[in-house]
């Protein structure tokens, strides 16, 4: 059997630059012709364009797998993302408008920033927080989670950031692995049109004894009663009022580690991933410039990441505050109070720059573009994704009816491991396909290969790779340098295995396929289950998709899909001729070899609190099996709902 993953859509359709937004553009394609001439020459540049305490001299040290970048350098990556901008004159300039789910907003100058920061700095160090320490961060969309982070980097702590929906036995776990002494939360948080309390899941997770948290200070937002211990727990705000508002920055070496961030692993052990301080606010502040053609002076950007993900680390906080950029942050969900709220965001604040997910786009489309087009959004320029492949006709849809049929949509391909975008577009240098991730990055070197590590050929699928060490790449799993061995570099030795699944077109152009465990073997062919979801969503009555590999004694694995339709076909079909239509519909696009088994038609998919289908949980359902750990689930409900449907 061949290890090369079949291909069976092609896309043709291509879509140059707006003639405007290139012409007014400081990003050109030389870039890749200057990094691919002098590739760490390439970076070293990139990297002088921070503020350096001591300038490095040295680029790159490369034990594989290990690396170092910058390392003889010093800098302090908040002054990066603030004080030098309000030294630069540009203090007045807004850092943040902050929307809360209620309706309440606030306004935040780099200016303003940079003294929160500093007055924070000074509270965590007035509670012993020391350079090294780690500081877990367990709070929602708050201006103050921003702030935490940079001032955790300002004093050199280690700063880990838990999504704030994560229960108290997934926050305990993370604290242990950390080592974390001092956790910074709120009372509650706004989420649809009710205050979630956050801090009762801290106490809960810090019931039992064996932790090493000295405090938890505690951000007042959601005024619903909490428990308080004297001894341990300290307000936010009385801590800032009698705050010092001074505060020297010092400089730490390039190498110092700036947060640990937890993804799952396949052993249900959480890794750490360890991103450290230069190298990763380099590449953090290069892709989201040169990616969505930034110009910080005029540019709103809004990104719509969590906090508490890999996305709003690098493209919240550390590489838009590193450009000095104007952001919108928004507490809370899309659909509350309305589904018209994002499109009333971008109106009111004139985002230029919107960055989302896929989820979230077949969320809109499943909604009706009615929502979409109550509201001008014609200030809109970029466009961009992030988070999984997105298909071709979700890319069509949000470029017409979001980008008004011109605007360019970024798709990036990149992981909590990589740090920060590896395969994209340049939005003001790449003629797009709707799908493709494009090419990678200038500076950045990527190819699909065989098992044996043999590259493969243009048209054909394989396994991802990043064949040289990257600025922004992880440095280990923290505590566990072992695991980061084997987990990212013992299949192919020196090169970095992403786990996911990619072809190359015609055009050498990337096709992201998905995780290489959502391959399916369909009677000795290798599938791609996001080509079988595109050609789903396709279909006119198709909202969402998702497909998995079922065990079949004849095919070894059929196709089993789970779609929800839109709800104007919901009313109008049955749910048998839906799933014959459905069926049909792919063995007519792709071929016979990819007719689903099964399509069950469902009110919702199960997916992570960061949108991220859990098609794990739908092969156990497909297979009868017991379900395993359900805990990231947004929602514990749809499980029941897709199980009734099953039956």
């Amino acid at each position: 059997m061949s290890d090369r993953i079949d291909h069976l859509l092609t896309e043709t359709r291509r879509f140059a630059p707006p003639e405007a937004l290139a012409q007014a553009s400081a990003t050109t394609s030389d870039l890749y012709e200057r990094a691919s001439a002098d590739r760490l020459g390439f970076w070293a540049e990139q990297a002088r364009t921070l503020t350096w305490a001591t300038p490095f001299t040295e680029v790159l040290d490369w034990q594989p797998p290990h690396a170092k970048w910058f390392h003889d350098g010093t800098l302090n990556v908040a002054v990066n993302c603030l004080d030098r901008h309000v030294e630069a004159g540009n203090g007045d300039r807004v850092a943040l408008h902050w929307e809360g789910e209620p309706g309440d907003r606030r306004t935040l100058t780099y200016a303003q920033m940079t003294a929160e920061v500093k007055r924070l700095a000074n509270v965590l160090t007035e509670l012993g927080v020391q350079a090294g320490d780690r500081v877990a961060i367990y709070l929602p969309m708050l201006p103050e989670a921003v702030a935490a982070m940079l001032a955790c980097a300002r004093i050199g702590a280690v700063h880990t950031a838990v999504f704030g929906g994560f229960s108290p036995s997934n926050l305990r776990s993370r604290i242990d692995d950390a080592g974390a002494s001092l956790v910074i939360t709120t009372d509650g948080a706004w989420r649809k049109g009710k205050v979630f309390p956050l801090k009762p899941t801290v106490d809960e997770a810090l019931r039992e004894p064996g932790h090493g948290v000295r405090n938890v200070l505690v951000v007042r937002r959601g005024e619903n009663e909490i428990d308080w211990d004297d001894s341990r727990d300290v307000w936010y705000h009385e801590a800032m009022a009698k705050a010092a508002p001074e505060h020297q920055a010092e400089a730490f070496p390039a190498e110092h580690p700036l947060f640990i961030l937890y993804t799952s692993g396949t052993t249900g052990k959480p890794k750490g991933i360890l991103h450290t301080s230069a190298g990763y606010l380099t590449q953090t502040a290069f892709t989201h410039r040169h990616v969505f053609d930034l110009k910080p002076e005029t540019d709103v950007y809004w990104c719509t990441a969590d906090i508490g993900w890999v996305t709003g680390h690098s493209y919240i906080v550390y590489g838009p505050m590193a450009n000095g950029t104007t952001q919108v942050m928004h507490e809370g969900t899309f659909d509350t109070p309305t589904p018209e709220r994002p499109w009333q965001i971008i109106e009111r604040y004139g985002v230029t720059i919107f960055y989302t997910a896929p989820t979230a786009i077949r969320t809109f489309m499943k909604l009706g573009r009615q929502h979409t087009q109550s509201s001008d959004l014609s200030s809109l320029r970029v466009l961009g994704t992030v988070g999984e492949p997105i298909n071709p006709e979700a890319w069509m849809w949000y470029r017409d009816v979001v980008g008004g049929g011109s605007t360019p949509v970024m798709d990036t391909w990149w992981q909590t491991e990589t740090g920060a975008i590896m395969i994209s577009g340049l939005a003001s240098v790449t003629s797009l396909k709707p799908g493709s991730a494009q090419v990678p990055i200038p500076g950045i070197d990527i190819d699909v290969v065989d098992e044996t590590g043999t590259p493969v050929g243009d048209g054909d699928g394989g396994l991802l790779v990043v064949t040289s060490p990257w600025p922004s790449m992880l440095r280990t799993i923290w505590g566990d340098d072992e695991r980061y061995r084997e987990t990212y570099w013992e299949k192919f030795g020196d090169r970095y295995f992403a786990g996911d699944g990619a072809r190359k077109d015609d055009d050498g152009e990337i096709w992201l396929l998905g995780r290489v465990d959502d391959v399916m073997n369909v009677s000795g062919h290798r599938l791609s289950t996001a080509e079988i979801e595109s050609s789903l969503v396709a279909h006119e009555s198709t909202a969402e998709a998702a497909v998995v590999g079922a065990s079949d004694e004849t095919t070894g694995q059929a196709v089993v899909a789970f779609v929800i339709l839109k709800s104007r076909f919901a009313d109008a079909m049955s749910v048998e001729e839906s799933e014959g239509v459905l069926r049909q519909h792919v063995a007519g696009d792709i071929g016979a070899i990819a007719r689903p088994r099964q399509v069950f038609i469902v009110p919702d998919l199960p997916k992570t609190r960061s949108g991220k289908i859990m098609r794990r949980l739908l092969r156990d359902l497909a297979e009868g099996r017991e379900l395993g750990d359900t805990t990231t689930l947004a929602d514990q409900n749809v499980v029941d709902a897709i199980r009734s449907q099953l039956r």
